[in-house]
């Protein structure tokens, strides 16, 4: 029988599944779905599968979702053409991120709109097979406290206001599935009761919220926190604020950039801790300069300085990262000795049981989309498939000893 192309056989893999770990196992998969899962001692009928031979040492996991990404590969969500968004989807699986969410940032509101227009549009109707999927989109600002504004431009911060969120979620083609703010603002409360209500995540980032306004805001429904650390008010024994909040409330799940530059390896370690995989959510909140040289980029309208491994404005203030999803992995079991399937917890479940879509991503179970990576034994990745199609290949696999 000749095999089709829409039926790959992954085989002598280690599967991180979602009920167990199967050495030197199989996945079939099928029209962009997988089908089975198993031991490869007990696999027949694959005749009309195209076998691809995996190293028994390598290591076969669920798709990283990226909740958090401005750009990549010289292109921005802000950019606001479908060009811009094509750049993203083709440059993630190699760090094997299958899905994310194009993230804007705070700007005027024109260049906000076009690049809801464009990210909806893309989203509905220029969607590729093999390509990283956008699940929606994360609004980042402007609605955050100027006083941690961090890389967001200040002069075009405003406070919530639900008549302009319920127009963009109109221009986005109701692909808003995510927004950071500032609870403590003037209706930031009233903000994240109708985002909740709509089924938005209500993110808390970007503020100055003391405890007691965080868990006024966990009242109104948010429960998510951005980038765990970075520009909110910090842990203080009189005024536990928003890092205190997110490590003693378990209702907020929290993004965390493990860089290594954004948040120490200690903090890091002190942040998984008192969360636990279930509490973290890995993100990159990379800038267009990611997987480019160093050198002089754009973000926002400013001038960002990429320089061996930072990127900062000219001030000095961090300007998004150029972190690789597949280094966060490997970064958070060196930094805190958590387990490969604590890590995939964090970069795969828990940020797709956050936008509601666990039914279909961030696992590795029969009848769930393909989105699978296969990690070497360095934890390197090796391969990526995005809905059933090869996204990424290594062209050489290192240390071949197997």
């Amino acid at each position: 029988m000749i095999p089709n192309d829409n039926h790959i056989l992954l085989k002598g893999v280690r599967v991180y599944s979602e009920e167990q770990i199967i050495e030197d196992g199989y996945i079939k998969i099928k029209n962009q779905k997988i089908i089975e899962m198993g031991s490869s001692n007990e696999l027949s009928n694959k005749d009309s599968f195209n076998v691809i031979e995996i190293p028994a040492h390598f290591n076969a996991v669920p798709g990283f979702v990226d909740v958090h990404i401005h750009g990549v590969a010289g292109a921005d969500t802000m950019d606001a053409t479908k060009e811009a968004l094509d750049t993203m989807v083709a440059a993630l699986p190699k760090e094997g991120t299958t899905s994310f969410l194009a993230t804007t940032m705070t700007q005027e509101g024109k260049q906000i709109e076009n690049a809801l227009i464009n990210a909806g549009k893309y989203i509905k109707e220029q969607q590729a097979q093999g390509k990283s999927e956008i699940l929606g989109i994360h609004l980042e600002g402007p609605f955050v406290n100027a006083k941690m504004a961090g890389a967001q431009p200040i002069q075009h911060i405003i406070d919530p206001d639900l008549s302009l969120i319920r127009e963009w979620q109109k221009l986005s083609n109701e692909t808003i599935k995510l927004v950071t703010l500032a609870p403590e603002r003037p209706s930031g409360l009233e903000m994240i009761r109708y985002l909740k209500e709509n089924g938005i995540v209500a993110s808390i980032g970007h503020t100055d919220a003391t405890y007691e306004q965080v868990g006024e805001a966990i009242e109104a429904g948010a429960n998510h926190v951005t980038h765990l650390f970075n520009q909110m008010r910090g842990l203080h024994h009189r005024e536990p604020g928003v890092v205190g909040a997110a490590f003693l409330r378990e209702e907020l799940k929290a993004e965390i950039i493990v860089d290594g530059v954004h948040v120490r390896p200690e903090m890091v370690n002190l942040a998984f801790k008192q969360k636990l995989s279930d509490g973290l959510i890995l993100i990159t909140d990379s800038m267009r300069a990611k997987c480019l040289k160093n050198g002089m980029y754009e973000l926002g309208g400013q001038d960002v300085i990429v320089k061996n491994g930072k990127a900062v404005l000219d001030d000095g203030t961090l300007a998004g990262s150029i972190l690789e999803m597949g280094h966060a992995v490997k970064n958070i079991i060196s930094y805190t000795g958590c387990s490969l399937d604590e890590a995939i917890v964090m970069a795969s479940v828990n940020p797709a049981k956050q936008l509601n879509i666990y039914d279909r991503k961030g696992s590795l179970a029969v009848g769930k989309d393909a989105d699978i990576v296969i990690l070497d034994d360095k934890m390197e990745v090796y391969m990526t498939l995005c809905r059933g199609a090869l996204a990424f290949k290594r062209e050489e696999i290192q240390n071949e000893d197997y």
